[in-house]
């Protein structure tokens, strides 16, 4: 522990003593000072951690990823700006909703198809995509094992199929106890709102 303290803080000064210039470090305070006191430095001049003096500069900036739109979040896409990388294919019964129930063709970027909520469709795949969580979580069934409450929510099912920014996508959601009534609603507007 106090090996990892010394070697942190050693650390933080030669990042400090990058960032300082030489001439505010140990140079006069004004112009006009007649003080002839030292003005206190960054970086120890005695003691154990005074060899540790920065000789490559400041730290390098890391690259930034490419935009997950160019290569569909995995690397190794082509760079089309213009591909759909999301293409559902919804299919959904025994909603009890005019109009919910059906197969629906659902595209992002551009929005299209014949789901009949595609722009708030594709904003909340955009906005569980914009997350880590969200693109581990959001198609996962439940895992087995998982203490679910017992509550019926209906007998409304769905089934997903296709392409969600670039990953293939096969899922089936229900609405038979309370794990899966929370799957059902954080995918709303994919799926109809059945509340």
């Amino acid at each position: 522990m106090l090996r990892r303290l010394a070697l942190t803080a050693v650390v933080s000064l030669a990042a400090l003593a990058t960032a300082v210039p030489a001439s505010t470090a140990s140079g006069p305070v004004s112009s006009g000072s007649t003080s002839s006191a030292p003005v206190p430095s960054a970086v120890p001049t005695t003691g154990p951690f005074a060899a540790a003096r920065p000789s490559l500069g400041p730290l390098p900036l890391p690259v930034p990823p490419l935009p997950g739109f160019l290569d569909g979040g995995e690397g190794k896409g082509t760079g089309k700006a213009n591909e759909v990388l999301t293409r559902l294919t919804v299919s959904v019964e025994n909603t009890g909703v005019a109009g919910a129930d059906g197969t629906f063709e659902l595209e992002c970027g551009p929005t299209g198809g014949s789901h009949p909520q595609g722009q708030a469709a594709c904003d909340r795949l955009a906005e569980a995509g914009a997350t880590r969580a969200g693109r581990q979580e959001l198609f996962r069934p439940t895992p087995e094992g998982t203490m679910c409450t017992m509550i019926h929510g209906g007998d409304a099912t769905a089934r997903i199929v296709g392409t969600w920014e670039g990953r293939a996508v096969d899922t089936t959601a229900s609405r038979r106890d309370g794990c899966e009534i929370a799957r059902w609603n954080s995918l709303v507007p994919v799926l109809p709102d059945v509340r």
